[in-house]
């Protein structure tokens, strides 16, 4: 496989991207508290405070944009697009996200994760009710659409992009960084490891579909499996360690990550040796 195209950026195009990006979630934020202080719901308040994004993003990087538009157009290619890459992405976002609900288990399991609630009920206790139509609607709209497309365009498609120089690993690694910065602190290891699947998803396809499928799929799966199932479990320090199943969780987490490595390599092997137009 050729080595994918690069683009080349200036130290004040990268300086532009980062002071947007920062920019853009602040203001995410700053809106996301108002709308919590007017009373809204919290998971509707970020959907509603992430709108904001894409238009800051459009403006403050219009130039930037505009000089890669060419490039940035080529990388929606849909000659590659198969059924096969198709049903692949959407089974790494689903095995990703059972690799986050593993880890969260293990992590609980072991004691390495405990509530800071004192009162948290100690569970397992779950129950699923979904929010009204048109929070979980833009929920899915934000999550599952918005994001994806925001996020790949500006992490893959154009700071992986410019590290092609440096080669595979380093290319894949350093996006896979800067991506996870972007995030809470709390998911910087998760999500670096999401970043370095989506990073060989790019490097192998050469197109952002792949990606942005995969990404789609995994923040989707969020809508369902966190905003309608709601669970509580908060084991006390006597009942812990929970080996059995705590082990499980370890086993569950190490196969769905070996299945995502094997998957993205076939991928890799899939994808035609002939040189991007």
């Amino acid at each position: 496989m050729p080595k994918p195209p690069a683009i080349r950026l200036t130290t004040t195009a990268f300086v532009a991207i980062f002071l947007a990006l920062i920019v853009a979630l602040f203001m995410q934020s700053y809106l996301r508290l108002e709308l919590q202080r007017r009373g809204f719901d919290v998971a509707y308040a970020k959907d509603l405070s992430y709108l904001v994004v894409p238009p800051l993003l459009f403006l403050m990087l219009f130039q930037v944009l505009g000089q890669q538009k060419d490039f940035l157009i080529g990388l929606f290619r849909w000659r590659h697009l198969s059924l096969r890459v198709v049903t692949s992405a959407i089974a790494l976002g689903l095995l990703l996200r059972v690799a986050w609900w593993s880890q969260l288990i293990a992590r609980t399991s072991f004691g390495w994760a405990r509530s800071k609630d004192p009162d948290g009920v100690v569970g397992p206790v779950f129950a699923f009710n979904c929010p009204p139509p048109h929070i979980i609607g833009l929920g899915f709209f934000v999550a599952a659409f918005l994001i994806p497309v925001v996020e790949e365009v500006v992490h893959r498609g154009l700071i992986q992009s410019a590290f092609v120089h440096r080669g595979r690993t380093a290319t894949i690694l350093l996006s896979a960084l800067v991506f996870a910065l972007f995030h809470t602190p709390s998911s910087y290891i998760f999500v670096f490891a999401m970043g370095v699947v989506f990073g060989a998803q790019f490097w192998n396809s050469q197109t952002l579909l792949p990606t942005m499928i995969t990404h789609a799929t995994f923040n989707g799966l969020i809508q369902i499996d966190w905003r309608c199932l709601h669970g509580t479990w908060n084991p006390t320090s006597d009942q812990l360690p929970l080996v059995t199943l705590g082990s499980v969780a370890l086993v569950t987490l190490i196969l769905a990550m070996v299945s995502v490595v094997r998957l993205l390599i076939k991928q890799d092997a899939g994808v035609p040796d002939t040189p991007r137009p």
